[in-house]
């Protein structure tokens, strides 16, 4: 076996895979850097909506104005909510003292009528407003006027009333 001599040197031949993999990363690093300010170009939606218009109808020839989209009709809005009209009831469901009849003051100083103030027995994980049926958007108004993110439909099967708002705290206001 032919020994090798220190003087001598040796070159290491790469693999073919390791040389496309380089390749195929500069290629990838050329083309991100060539690309990277272009934005997407806006698409014309025009040739769409003309293309469904039904046989035997007009459709806009070039050089004539453009037609006015169809306008959608509005929906009703809905009335606004009178907080008068609706009672609230109020649960404590803390071990803070007195936090039902503060934010009942609360509650009151927003317009709304305060049906009862109590303790709430179980577990709610954060302060929510809960609504009976028909009264979503009273409570989302509550929910608003207080500063309470949540609010869900009220389990008439609990405590919870199935005529008045329920707001259940987990916390202070």
């Amino acid at each position: 076996m032919p020994t090798r001599d220190n003087h001598q040197r040796g070159a290491v031949l790469t693999s073919p895979v390791v040389l496309l993999s380089i390749v195929a990363v500069v290629l990838a690093a050329i083309a991100f850097v060539a690309t990277r300010d272009d934005r997407p170009a806006e698409r014309d939606i025009s040739a769409t909506k003309a293309s469904s218009t039904p046989t035997g109808q007009a459709t806009d020839e070039p050089g004539d104005e453009p037609s006015a989209p169809p306008t959608e009709p509005e929906k009703p809005t809905p009335p606004p909510v009178v907080r008068g009209d609706h009672t609230v009831v109020v649960f404590n469901n803390t071990a803070i003292r007195g936090l039902a009849a503060r934010v009942s003051d609360k509650v009151r100083d927003a317009g709304w009528k305060v049906g009862a103030a109590d303790n709430w027995y179980g577990t709610v994980p954060a302060t929510t407003v809960y609504f009976p049926k028909g009264k979503k958007a009273a409570a989302r108004q509550l929910a608003l006027d207080l500063g309470v993110a949540r609010v869900l439909p009220a389990d008439t099967a609990s405590d919870m009333s199935s005529t008045s708002l329920t707001l259940i705290l987990t916390g202070e206001l």
